[in-house]
């Protein structure tokens, strides 16, 4: 029982890590893009 607990904890401190890894990475290549996909209509107006 021990052991399929810890295999279970693992798998998911496993899942956080990827989880943050890929918010930073998308964040730092995507950061400013995505910015702009959110506020899509105040770029319309002003130009």
């Amino acid at each position: 029982m021990r052991i399929n607990l810890t295999n279970c904890l693992r798998v998911i401190r496993n899942a956080w890590h990827f989880y943050y890894a890929l918010r930073s990475v998308f964040k730092v290549a995507c950061g400013g893009f995505g910015i702009a996909l959110l506020t899509p209509q105040q770029g319309y107006v002003f130009q």
